[in-house]
């Protein structure tokens, strides 16, 4: 039993390192939209701190998968998918950190910590996080 856990723990965390630059990115361009009115590719090369041709690699594979659109020298932009994901991404994002926060961690490492596990954190575990957090705020409704 323990090595079929281990095994799909270990599948589990190789598909969320699949899809976290994935997520990473549609959430960036998001809010460097919302920021500026536009995402252009050095913006995001600046914001990861990786090359321009790192970036559109990525922003390529993003417009594959019918998250963004572009064209040479132009703008990145999220499709509706796109929105939908750096959305839910943002949210995720938001719930782990209010839940580190509510244990106790300070905000900087929260903001750092909550950065990397809201890629591997499961859609239940993730409910008990809004949970805790909503308890401990006295917000009895739901999200």
């Amino acid at each position: 039993m323990a090595e079929r856990t281990t095994t799909a723990a270990h599948q589990r965390t190789r598909l969320d390192h699949a899809a976290e630059v994935t997520e990473d990115y549609a959430e960036a361009i998001a809010e460097i939209i919302a920021a500026n009115g536009q995402c252009r590719v050095t913006d995001l090369a600046d914001r990861f701190g990786v090359s321009h041709v790192t970036v559109v690699r990525t922003v390529k594979r993003l417009v594959e998968a019918g998250l963004a659109t572009t064209a040479r020298h132009q703008p990145v932009e999220l499709t509706a998918k796109g929105k939908r994901l750096a959305e839910h991404c943002k949210a995720r994002h938001e719930t782990v950190f209010r839940f580190l926060r509510a244990i106790g961690v300070p905000n900087k490492i929260a903001a750092i910590d909550a950065e990397g596990i809201e890629h591997h954190v499961s859609p239940e575990t993730l409910k008990k996080f809004a949970k805790l957090v909503r308890e401990q705020s006295g917000d009895s409704s739901s999200s």
